[in-house]
């Protein structure tokens, strides 16, 4: 298994990024997938979660009405689009699945002026 995430970076502060994520070696169209982030001393917190059936998504109260999670199964990938970022959303990001709870080792984004 395999989750490769990227789209990371440095952006100034109202900016966007869009992080991509990479699966394979499951059957990725049957699971759901989420996005975690950890920022410089504390605990990992999940941002967005994207269900396999129906597209149902959901999302921290930190987020809500700036990123959006999506899939596309045909290409195996989870998407997130962050925009309006915050100095607040600086941290690694995380692609994570329900399959077995297998990580990606995460990107880096940083938002500064």
């Amino acid at each position: 298994v395999q989750l490769v995430e990227s789209g990371g970076g440095l952006v100034q502060p109202g900016g966007s990024l869009r992080l991509s994520c990479a699966a394979s070696g499951f059957t990725f169209s049957t699971y759901d997938m989420s996005w975690y982030r950890q920022a410089p001393g504390k605990e990992r917190e999940l941002v967005a979660r994207i269900t396999s059936v129906g597209g149902i998504r959901r999302y921290a109260d930190s987020v809500k009405g700036r990123f959006t999670i999506s899939r596309d199964n045909a290409k195996n990938t989870v998407y997130l689009q962050m925009n309006s970022l915050k100095p607040e959303d600086t941290g690694v990001y995380y692609c994570n699945t329900a399959f077995r709870g297998y990580w990606g080792q995460g990107t880096q984004v940083t938002v500064s002026s």
